[in-house]
């Protein structure tokens, strides 16, 4: 009987975590067969929990609405880990929940086994919180997104460009993105019958999430990832330039931050497109290759280069002159 109560519970756990599940993955992660699976779905039925079942090939079940959960269960390192991240969501990643977060951490804190809470303590007396310098997300946009992505619910929505342009996007939300400080909203855009991948910074909602869309095959989460990147390191800069680099392109790619293509005209020799805002800026980033480079058709960095290039000798200059003259004293004594 205590085994069935604690699968029971950790059945439960498992409607939290996600909204729909098969007999056969609950199964699998339950370690018992569908048979059992059914049985525990009736006793929780029983208990009151409102569990729905679907018949056929995409069936499974789900927790219905209304249900009164039991307390979450939580293990010494599970409780560590949302003590932690509380604490890291308090720093201000996410608009508006940095006091709630403070509270459910006071919350959690008075809970906690006294082992538990010296770990918590030492990382909250020992690390260095450093404040977000990515955009703030509006914490119900973000929700927004969430659930939408959960329960397969097209999505409208007021879009800011990098240009400033707004736009309105209808979409299939898949992925939310948390990449380099920024969330990003991986979706299926409807009129653009393609891929596309959203600052959540610049979403506004236009109505709530519907109506609910049949899932279109999407590439592994790995994919995803690096196409965030790939579309972030693409994204409209203001000033734009063809670099071709006198090194090859393992060692360009090892000295930039982003994922980008690059073109291998030779084995020591190479090509890529970087952008960015502020030509200055760009001159600066190009300096930290390590290897020779030149810039095609683009005015605006060459007049930045120029400039830095002028700065950096005067420096020079000027340590020359100190030196000479700390040079010409010793001499006089």
């Amino acid at each position: 009987m205590l085994e069935t109560s604690a699968r029971l519970l950790r059945l439960l756990s498992l409607f939290q975590a996600r909204r729909d599940w098969t007999g056969t993955e609950l199964a699998e992660r339950l370690g018992v067969t569908t048979r059992t699976v059914r049985n525990d779905v009736e006793r929780l039925r029983e208990l009151g929990y409102p569990v729905e079942a679907r018949p056929g090939v995409a069936g499974g079940y789900r927790l219905g609405p209304g249900a009164a959960l039991p307390p979450l269960l939580l293990d010494d390192d599970e409780a560590v880990a949302v003590a932690l991240g509380l604490r890291i969501a308090a720093g201000g990643a996410v608009m508006g929940i940095e006091e709630t977060s403070l509270s459910a951490l006071a919350k959690l804190q008075s809970i906690l086994p006294t082992r538990l809470r010296h770990r918590v303590e030492s990382f909250a007396s020992h690390a260095l919180p450093v404040p977000a310098r990515g955009p703030a997300v509006d914490a119900e946009v973000l929700t927004t997104l969430a659930l939408a992505c959960r329960d397969h619910l097209a999505l409208r929505f007021d879009y800011e460009a990098h240009s400033a342009t707004p736009t309105r996007r209808t979409t299939e939300p898949y992925r939310l993105v948390h990449r380099r400080q920024r969330w990003y909203l991986f979706a299926w855009d409807l009129e653009r019958a393609d891929w596309r991948t959203f600052r959540a910074d610049r979403i506004s909602p236009t109505g709530p999430p519907g109506p609910r869309f049949t899932p279109r095959p999407t590439p592994p989460d790995s994919e995803i990832a690096t196409r965030v990147d790939s579309g972030v390191a693409r994204a409209p800069w203001r000033y734009t330039a063809r670099v071709i680099v006198h090194a090859s392109a393992d060692h360009v790619r090892a000295r930039i931050p982003t994922p980008i293509e690059i073109e291998e005209l030779a084995a020591d020799r190479c090509a890529f497109e970087p952008g960015s805002d502020d030509p200055d800026r760009l001159a600066l980033y190009l300096g930290m290759l390590e290897a020779d480079f030149e810039v095609v058709d683009a005015p605006e960095l060459a007049a930045a280069l120029e400039r830095v290039i002028a700065r950096y000798r005067r420096a020079i200059d000027g340590g020359d002159r100190g030196v000479d003259r700390g040079t010409d004293r010793g001499a006089d004594r």
